[in-house]
């Protein structure tokens, strides 16, 4: 089974950030928006259970998290993604890195960035025009995350649905 790891921003962010990407998103009947914190990976049913006992010690010990949006930004000339950058914290540096050790333990296949999608798969030139309207949004947003979530692609709508709740800094 394939599964990621996430935050999931508040609400009211979670509705800003889809008014966009119901345009410019394809991915946006498939996950909501999110930061990812593990890209998806591979576990059987055997190896799930010691993989939430790990992510559960890892929460326990980990603070909430302050999340700092400032501005809209995109990975091109590499891909044509547009995304609200969230600045990087140590809190959320180390989580992130938490999240590939032990039973979790493998290659980063990119640089975390901390951001949450508002567009992808745009041509270059819809994906200038776009950028260049989103970056005049009002961009600035603070909020505390008190939770993460596990997550598990469902096969047949390939859809990313919450496998497991884990809340940062208390007993599971």
């Amino acid at each position: 089974m394939n599964y990621g790891i996430a935050i999931f921003p508040s609400t009211d962010l979670k509705d800003k950030i889809n008014s966009y990407r119901k345009r410019y998103d394809p991915h946006y009947s498939i996950i909501d928006p999110h930061i990812t914190l593990k890209d998806p990976f591979v576990a059987s049913d055997s190896e799930i259970d010691e993989i939430v006992s790990y992510i559960e010690n890892v929460a326990k010990t980990a603070p909430p998290i302050k999340i700092h949006i400032s501005r809209v930004s995109s990975f091109h000339p590499v891909n044509n993604v547009i995304y609200l950058k969230v600045n990087n914290t140590e809190e959320l540096i180390s989580l992130h890195e938490k999240l590939y050790e032990g039973p979790l333990q493998h290659e980063h296949p990119y640089n975390f960035v901390p951001h949450l999608t508002l567009a992808q798969k745009l041509s270059d030139v819809e994906h200038a025009d776009v950028l260049e309207r989103l970056k005049m949004v009002e961009a600035e947003y603070k909020e505390t995350v008190n939770e993460f979530h596990l997550l598990k692609r469902d096969e047949e709508s390939d859809r990313w649905n919450v496998y497991k709740t884990f809340k940062l800094g208390k007993e599971a």
